[in-house]
């Protein structure tokens, strides 16, 4: 993820230059160097840290380093785009964002969802019938993702077999409160599902209620979400699929508006959008999004939003949401 996702569109975009990488196994730090033609390379993030020309940081590493490292960049005035989730619970994202503001800099977490043109296209659809009403109100949401082949055999990373040795074990990936045996399905719950979360929140603007949740077989997870004019329901889960099975939905009185994602790591092709309009006259409107990659519309816009000042769409203080709904499902 750390050079597909995230390196290869970042040596690309116009207004940003990649100066450093950190990276602690030392034959992958050469390599990958070498690829991305990256000038300067440091074992550790806090030697990075300490080079001058480096503005911002984009942090991708296992779950339990995330946030101490994140942490450790906002403390040296960095800007960050860290992957998501942001941190393993709701104490530790509130740390990050209090940071973020006192250092005033800027703290992106990458739901890159946010920034697919098809579902931007959806949102503008979306937000059109609620402010005229033409569908009618919404009488409820779906989201449901139980994924499959996600990277779909990508390859061109650089692969090593060096072995990952930390200094500690990071911060804990789950509330305390949780029974241990908990602890590991709440991770991966956060990890790969506060991305359905996290869309449905862009999409209405506002953070549900949990009003019913049964979480406990993390191959098929179910949550009813109040949103108080209409609820929604979170079905999650995991099947031997090599296709990608991950959609919203949305029906109003008079129409239903769904949202097809594509597998993340699917280069240049955006979600695909139906609208359908009911009553006398019926009628299908898909949008067709241009050829786009979510990912790289994600490093576009944090160079972008580094430089103008601006909140983006998935700032860190937005992201904390998905965290504190998902301890609410849990609870």
């Amino acid at each position: 993820m750390g050079q597909l996702a995230h390196l290869m569109n970042l040596v690309e975009v116009k207004g940003c230059r990649v100066v450093a990488l950190a990276e602690c196994r030392p034959e992958l730090r050469q390599r990958v160097a070498a690829r991305f033609g990256i000038p300067r390379t440091y074992a550790t993030h806090t030697e990075l840290l300490q080079d001058a020309a480096v503005d911002a940081v984009v942090v991708v590493t296992p779950r339990p380093h995330m946030g101490p490292i994140v942490l450790d960049c906002l403390m040296a005035g960095k800007h960050v785009l860290s992957e998501k989730p942001m941190a393993g619970t709701v104490a530790q994202g509130e740390r990050l964002v209090a940071c973020a503001r006192a250092q005033g800099v800027h703290y992106a977490v990458g739901y890159m969802k946010r920034h697919d043109e098809g579902v931007q296209a959806a949102k503008r659809l979306l937000d059109d019938a609620q402010a005229t009403g033409a569908l009618g109100p919404v009488l409820s949401a779906r989201a449901h993702c139980y994924m499959g082949d996600s990277f779909c055999r990508v390859d061109g990373h650089v692969v090593t077999e060096e072995r990952v040795t930390y200094p500690d074990a990071g911060w804990p990936t789950a509330p305390e409160w949780l029974p241990p045996d908990a602890a590991k399905p709440f991770a991966a719950f956060v990890n790969t599902y506060s991305h359905n979360t996290n869309l449905l929140r862009f999409l209405f603007g506002k953070t549900p209620r949990v009003a019913y949740a049964r979480m406990g077989n993390p191959a098929a997870q179910l949550a009813v979400l109040d949103f108080g004019d209409f609820s929604a329901t979170l079905e999650v889960g995991r099947v031997s699929n090599r296709g990608w099975d991950e959609v919203t939905e949305i029906v109003f009185a008079h129409g239903r508006l769904t949202v097809w994602t594509p597998p993340p790591m699917l280069r240049n092709v955006p979600a695909r959008v139906e609208l359908y309009r009911a009553g006398e006259v019926q009628e299908r409107v898909a949008p067709q999004a241009p050829w786009s990659w979510s990912f790289r519309r994600q490093s576009e816009a944090f160079v972008r939003d580094v430089a103008t000042g601006q909140p983006g769409l998935s700032p860190g203080a937005d992201a904390l949401e998905d965290l504190r709904l998902a301890e609410a499902l849990w609870r």
